[in-house]
C-alpha cells in the first residue's frame, strides 16, 4: 500500500486524508524527503533558494487572550506591557529600510482598549512615512477587531487595506481544529473564523500566508485535518503565497511538553509539501529549529529560507533566540547547492545592491522563484 500511495505522490497525484495518513504514519524517512524534494523541483526547477529582508514589530504585548502557549503577553495592568508609540514605530522601520527590508511584519495581541481607529491610524501613519509593505495582523487579531467594533470581518479588512494594509500574515492558526485550540487557546477566534478572515482577505483581493504550530497536544491526525482545512481554501480562492510550518517552544510558557524532535519537524514539513499541492512556497523555520536543521530542510520540500528576522520578540521569550545574518543565510544557501536570492513578500525577485549597509537593493521585476 505504501509504494502505491508514494508512486501517486511522485506522479503529483492529489492524496487524500486516508493516503497522506498512511504515509505520514508509515513511510521511512528517506521516502518522505525523496517524494517532498521531487514535489519541490516540480513546482520551483530552478536552483534557487529564496529569503526576505523584513523584521517582526510587534505594537503591543498586552492582550487578553492568555494562550498556554505564550511567553510573550502580558495582561492589561501587568508590569512590562507596552503599546509602541508612533516614534518607536518610525525608529524601526526605519532601520529596517537601511538595511534592505522591504516588508514589516506587525502584530500583537487582543488589546482590550486599542480600537479599530488607532489601526486605521497607525497604518496611514506608516504609509505617509515610509516606502513599505505592511504584512499584519493575523485573524484573531481580526476577529477581536470585529468584535470589539460589532462590525463584519469584511468591514474591518476592507477598513484597514483602504489605511495601507497589503497582506495578512498566517499567524494565531496554531492547530485548525476545536478540540485542540480549546486546550490552547479557549478565548481565541475558532478554527472556522481563522478561515472565514483568510477567506475574506482573499475575496478583496489580498494575498496572505498560512501556518501551523505543532508539536503540543495534537495528533498527527490533527495536523492533517490543519493542512487539508488550508487545501480546500486554497483551491477556492488561490490567495495562499506559501505555508510556514514551526515547532511549538515550550520553555517560560503554561504548557508543558517535550519540543518536537528535528526528525519530526522534517517529516512534518515533507508531508506539508506533499498535500499542500496548490500553495507554491513553503518555508523552512530556522528561528525555531536552527540553521542546521534548516538546511537540511531545504532537502525536504521547502524552497525558501523564510525572513532574516532583523527583530523577533516572540520564539525569543520561549527562550529560543538563534540570530542570522543575511550574509549567514546567504551562505547556509549556498553550502546546500542553492543559489540565494532576496525575494519580497509577493515571492516576486529582487536585486540586492550593497552598500554600507548590508543589503539595500532595487526592484527587479516580476521574476518568479
Amino acid at each position: 500500500m505504501i509504494e502505491t500511495i508514494a508512486s501517486r505522490a511522485w506522479e503529483g497525484e492529489r492524496l487524500n486524508k486516508e493516503e497522506a495518513l498512511v504515509l505520514w504514519e508509515k513511510a521511512d524517512f528517506y521516502t518522505l524527503a525523496t517524494l517532498a524534494h521531487h514535489r519541490r523541483l516540480a513546482l520551483h526547477p530552478q536552483s534557487i533558494v529564496t529569503y526576505v529582508i523584513d523584521r517582526n514589530i510587534n505594537y503591543t504585548n498586552i492582550c487578553i487572550s492568555g494562550c498556554r502557549f505564550c511567553a510573550f503577553f502580558r495582561s492589561p495592568g501587568a508590569e512590562g506591557g507596552f503599546v509602541l508609540s508612533q516614534g518607536e514605530l518610525a525608529d524601526k522601520i526605519e532601520e529596517t529600510l537601511s538595511l534592505g527590508g522591504t516588508q514589516i511584519l506587525l502584530q500583537g495581541g487582543m488589546h482590550p482598549d486599542l480600537g479599530l481607529r488607532f489601526y486605521e491610524d497607525m497604518l496611514r501613519f506608516i504609509k505617509e512615512h515610509f516606502p513599505i509593505h505592511i504584512h499584519a495582523f493575523s485573524p484573531p487579531e481580526i476577529v477581536h477587531l470585529a468584535s470589539r467594533e460589532n462590525l463584519e470581518i469584511e468591514e474591518v479588512l476592507r477598513r484597514l487595506r483602504q489605511s495601507g494594509l497589503d497582506s495578512i500574515p498566517g499567524g494565531g492558526a496554531e492547530i485548525l481544529v476545536d478540540e485542540v485550540r480549546s486546550k490552547l487557546s479557549p478565548k481565541k477566534c475558532s478554527s472556522r473564523e481563522w478561515l472565514a478572515v483568510m477567506e475574506s482577505a482573499h475575496t478583496l483581493g489580498m494575498k496572505t500566508t498560512a501556518t501551523m504550530m505543532f508539536g503540543h497536544v495534537e495528533t498527527l491526525e490533527q495536523r492533517l485535518e490543519h493542512l487539508l482545512a488550508l487545501r480546500e481554501l486554497q483551491d477556492r480562492t488561490a490567495g495562499f503565497t506559501a505555508f510556514i510550518p514551526w515547532t511549538f517552544q515550550p520553555d517560560n510558557t503554561a504548557l508543558k511538553t517535550k519540543p518536537a524532535t528535528a526528525m519530526d519537524y522534517l517529516r512534518t514539513l515533507a508531508m506539508s509539501r506533499l498535500v499542500l499541492d496548490n500553495i507554491r512556497n513553503l518555508q523552512v523555520s530556522w528561528v525555531t529549529m536552527g540553521s542546521g536543521v534548516a538546511q537540511v530542510a531545504l532537502q525536504f520540500g521547502a524552497n525558501d529560507f523564510g525572513s532574516t528576522m532583523i527583530e523577533e520578540n516572540v520564539v525569543a521569550a520561549a527562550g529560543v533566540r538563534y540570530r542570522l545574518s543575511v550574509e549567514q543565510i546567504r551562505k547556509i544557501i549556498v553550502d546546500a547547492g542553492y543559489e540565494p536570492r532576496q525575494r519580497n513578500t509577493f515571492y516576486e525577485l529582487v536585486a540586492m545592491q550593497v552598500n554600507n549597509h548590508e543589503g539595500h537593493k532595487g526592484h527587479e521585476g516580476n521574476l518568479r522563484s
